[in-house]
């Protein structure tokens, strides 16, 4: 797995061909990219980088082309209150890249 580094971002030219919003508890935020074939977390020095808001990823981004992107959300709270595990297949959503006026 790839890490790119938050500092090279500004600097890639490169399309980016997925980018994948992983989206935990309390506002924390992950993104995973694929790039060029190659796929691996952001990362800020040696630890993902932790975005704390949809509108901080789309400006992290805004200067890419960015061709598909997504949300996926996982909760961990099925299994904490005793339900059964629940299905290894995440459900991904559309993220807009768009930046609101």
């Amino acid at each position: 797995m790839t890490k790119f580094h938050l500092s090279k971002i500004p600097s890639l030219t490169t399309d980016i061909d997925r980018l994948e919003v992983h989206s935990f508890e309390m506002n924390v935020y992950l993104v995973k990219l694929c790039v060029d074939g190659k796929e691996g977390f952001v990362y800020e020095n040696d630890s993902p980088k932790r975005f704390y808001s949809s509108q901080q990823i789309r400006h992290v981004f805004e200067h890419c082309k960015v061709l598909s992107s997504y949300m996926v959300h996982d909760t961990p709270y099925d299994e904490m209150i005793g339900n059964p595990q629940k299905a290894s297949v995440s459900m991904a959503l559309p993220f807009s890249m768009s930046l609101p006026y």
